[in-house]
């Protein structure tokens, strides 16, 4: 993980994990393949060495292995249970649902605490996460549905 030393420039914080949060992290990524993991951490790395990016948010993992179970519930979104279509994936389809996953989903921690799935951000990010490794695959770049805070391989 990256040093979470605080960091401010005039004035503003950028946020950082507590201990809880950066287990959490920890727990996720252990249960996603090896080269996927390393080219995120390779691009946190190296947001997280840009003064400006880094007061922008932290990138965070939301979710890397994913059950059958719960990508079914989340198929229901937009469906049958409220709000917005999240995936067009049931369960066992997703590369969510395979251990070690193939698959995980980013956002980011605002320096007021909260989480954001801002798409400008998530594009950053993204151009980052493909550099360290091609064989990245970023939700963005589908054609059709835009599944911004998904990296797969």
């Amino acid at each position: 993980m990256e040093d979470m030393a605080p960091y401010a420039v005039g004035g503003r914080i950028a946020p950082r994990l507590n201990v809880a949060q950066m287990v959490r992290q920890a727990a996720r990524l252990a249960e996603v393949r090896p080269e996927l993991v390393a080219a995120y951490q390779e691009a946190l790395r190296r947001w997280s060495g840009d003064p400006v990016l880094r007061l922008l948010g932290l990138p965070i993992v939301t979710e890397g292995y994913r059950s059958a179970a719960a990508q079914d519930e989340l198929y229901t979104h937009g469906r049958s249970a409220p709000g917005p279509v999240v995936t067009y994936k049931r369960g066992g389809e997703s590369k969510h649902n395979i251990l070690p996953s193939r698959a995980l989903d980013v956002a980011f921690l605002l320096p007021d605490g909260s989480v954001s799935w801002s798409g400008l951000l998530l594009s950053k990010f993204a151009r980052l996460v493909k550099a360290a490794d091609m064989r990245v695959h970023w939700g963005g770049d589908w054609p059709g549905f835009k599944d911004r805070p998904h990296f797969e391989v």
